[in-house]
């Protein structure tokens, strides 16, 4: 039985092996992905990012776990990128140990990477890994991002739905309305609302939303809600899950959920023929030339744009 069959039949260890071949970028995995993909596009991505110490990790799993204890019990699966270790590159995984509510149950599975120095908090293979679980046949897949803070807006061009946690005494809110990562909103959460200044942070957001949504647009835009929520003891966890619910139905209603699957299907194509088109042309061109094109742009003899004309016409550097 082909890997891809084992996976659709629900072997765990099968989803796993090929999520590691998918990773490393292995002609196997890649075989497999290509078999489980007539049977993606029915699961609802929803990405969680903010700042190191905003609690996203436990939101995580009180939410994967109020999930699958709500009315309709969907299937989770969780991908849990993680900063990659400086020294060997692997993935520092202490934040999967929070999840251990989760453990034992056959509806939810969770997966961590290494971000491998990608930046906007994904790794490279995120992506990928997500149609693989999608294939696999989960309803909701959660990505959590690296946690590096207001660079993560790529999270917005993979999840159909995006969380961003902040949480107060660290000056987050602030930080979010200066640097616009409120624009990737689709849910904000308050998160450790049970700390001082946790009001204040709430009441500073949705005012900030209050004038960046004016009425007139009520029922044609999504205003995001601000939900505080205490993680620790999943209070507030409830409210983010139906307000996940919310936002699919206006996606599917507005048909916006379709044109962001058009759109991220047209660049993720696009990236993918860049680098193969890379790929092709480093085969079929030495090294060395490359190399003599990089020491004239070096010694300010070629700009860089002209040097890769020169390049692309095969013409001599």
């Amino acid at each position: 039985m082909d890997l891809a069959t084992q996976v659709r039949e629900g072997d765990r260890r099968a989803l796993g092996r090929l999520l590691t071949l998918i990773e490393n970028d292995d002609p196997e995995g890649l075989e497999g992905l290509s078999a489980l993909y007539p049977h993606t596009g029915r699961a609802h991505i929803v990405g969680i990012t903010g700042a190191s110490g905003t609690g996203k990790s436990t939101l995580v799993n009180r939410l994967a776990y109020t999930l699958r204890h709500g009315a309709s019990r969907p299937t989770v699966a969780v991908v849990a990128v993680d900063p990659s270790s400086p020294f060997t590159g692997g993935a520092i995984l202490g934040d999967r140990i929070r999840m251990h509510d989760l453990a034992g149950d056959r509806g939810v599975f969770i997966r961590s990477m290494a971000s491998r120095g990608a930046l906007g908090g994904l790794a490279a293979a995120t992506g990928s890994l997500v149609a693989a679980l999608d294939g696999a046949g989960f309803d909701i897949i959660m990505i959590e991002t690296v946690g590096a803070g207001q660079s993560e807006v790529e999270i917005a061009r993979t999840a159909h739905t995006t969380i961003v946690v902040e949480a107060p005494g660290l000056g987050d809110e602030v930080q979010a309305i200066k640097a616009g990562i409120l624009e990737i909103a689709d849910i904000l959460v308050v998160n450790k609302a049970d700390r001082p200044g946790a009001d204040h942070a709430v009441r500073m957001l949705r005012a900030t939303l209050e004038a960046a949504y004016p009425s007139a647009e009520a029922g044609s835009r999504w205003k995001p809600p601000v939900l505080p929520t205490v993680a620790t003891k999943g209070d507030g966890v409830e409210e983010v899950a139906q307000a996940i619910f919310r936002h699919r139905e206006f996606l599917v209603g507005t048909g916006r959920l379709e044109r962001f699957r058009r759109d991220r299907a047209r660049a993720e194509m696009e990236m993918l023929l860049r680098e193969s088109l890379f790929v092709h042309w480093r085969k079929a061109n030495t090294a060395g030339e490359f190399e003599a094109a990089l020491e004239r742009v070096l010694a300010h003899q070629m700009a860089p744009r002209q040097a890769v004309e020169t390049l692309l016409a095969g013409g001599k550097v």
